[in-house]
Formats: structure tokens, sequence, C-alpha cells
């Protein structure tokens, strides 16, 4: 399949409607954690796209919106009294939790965006722009680029403090079970799996119902309150 000149909603945009999650959000909701997080992401990401050139930011623009649609759908869905995706439920059940720390939370989004939705908003993009998911693993590999480069930081950003040591060592052994590069080759080589079975929408509504159940697991240890 030839790659498509569409083009989908601008960065700009989705970048708007998570500022706009972050003012109307009280800061220590677990859903804002993760928000403020993506945002950056989001920001960067957008950055670099302007900086690059068009051929690549078209697709670039794409997968980075049907990628954040999927973030903003669950939040829009909870808001509307509806369920979200199984891979988002923990989040938003344990997002008030005070057992629950500030760097769980923005791991169990993460592991939510990365485990499920990614995965997805490939296969989303490859229809929407008409071609293979092979034309899109450049655009595929900046997100996670961008990811990884930002783990660390988060990571020392929402750790405690050395006057916490008595929490840190169990928020360390969790947070240190989770691994962002796994998480980032799982969802493309499900991503491959999706898009060959297209075919068989049955199957792979399946398949994709059963790894949003497996990623909400995930999530759910994740989110283990901590002692305080």
């Amino acid at each position: 399949m030839a790659r498509c000149e569409q083009v989908h909603t601008p960065v700009d945009t989705v970048v708007s409607r998570m500022r706009a999650l972050d003012s109307a959000l009280p800061r220590r909701d677990g859903i804002a954690v993760f928000n403020r997080v993506y945002l950056t992401v989001t920001k960067e990401a957008d950055r670099r796209i302007d900086a690059g050139p068009l051929a690549d930011a078209r697709a670039a623009v794409t997968l980075n919106v049907v990628f954040a649609e999927r973030y903003l759908a669950a939040v829009e869905a909870v808001s509307e009294g509806r369920r979200p995706p199984a891979c988002w439920r923990p989040l938003f059940q344990f997002r008030h939790h005070p057992g629950v720390r500030p760097l769980q939370f923005a791991l169990a989004g993460i592991n939510a965006h990365i485990g499920h939705d990614l995965a997805l908003a490939v296969v989303d993009t490859c229809r929407t722009l008409d071609c293979e998911p092979a034309w899109l693993e450049d655009e595929f590999e900046q997100v996670g680029d961008l990811l990884t480069a930002l783990e660390e930081r988060i990571r020392e950003d929402l750790m405690p403090g050395p006057d916490l040591l008595q929490l840190a060592d169990p928020l360390t052994h969790l947070a240190g079970a989770w691994s962002l590069d796994r998480a980032r080759d799982a969802a493309w080589t499900t991503a491959r799996a999706l898009w060959a079975l297209r075919g068989l929408p049955d199957v792979a509504e399946e398949f994709a119902a059963r790894l949003d159940l497996a990623v909400g697991f995930a999530g759910r240890m994740l989110l283990t309150p901590l002692p305080g």
C-alpha cells in the first residue's frame, strides 16, 4: 500500500485538551499526574515534528494524534458516566487513593497507554493512511524513544526523597517490575499481529479484548497501595 498524504487532527488540538485537563483536575488526582507526564511528552513530540521534514511529519502527526485520542476518549468516557477500556479502569478507580504514590499513577497510565493503546493506534493509523505497519516503524520508534528518554526523569521527579526511605524500598521494587522497553516492544509485535488479523475481525476483536484485560491487570498491580 502507498503512503497517503492525509493528515489527522493537529497535535495542537490534543495538547490544548490536555492543558484544559491539567487546569481542571486537582494536582494530586492520579489522572492529573499521568496527564502532566503525557502533556510533556506530546508537546515534545509536537516540537520534534515541527522541526522535521514534512513527509515524516504527516505520518508522525497522525500516529501521535490517534494515539493521544485513545487516552482522551477514556477520560471522556468516565466524565460521561461510561466505562473506559479495561486497561484504564484501575487508574480511574484508584485515582484518589491516599496509599498510591504519584510515580505509581504515572506508570499505570503509561502502562495502559503503551501496553494497549499504542498497538491499536498503529493499526488505526495504518487504516487512515492506507499503509502497512512497516511504513510507520520510524514514527513508532520516535514515539518510543521520546517516552524512554522521559521515563528516567519521571522516575527521578516522582520518587520519594531520602526522608521517605521506609516507602522507597517497596516503591522501588514495584516500579522496577515494569519496563517501558518491554512494553514498547510488545506493542509493536501486537500491532503487527492485529494488522495481520484484519481479515479475521472476530479473532482480532477477541485478541484486542484479551490484551485490554491483561494490561488492566498489570495496571492494577502497579497501583498496589503502599504504606505511608
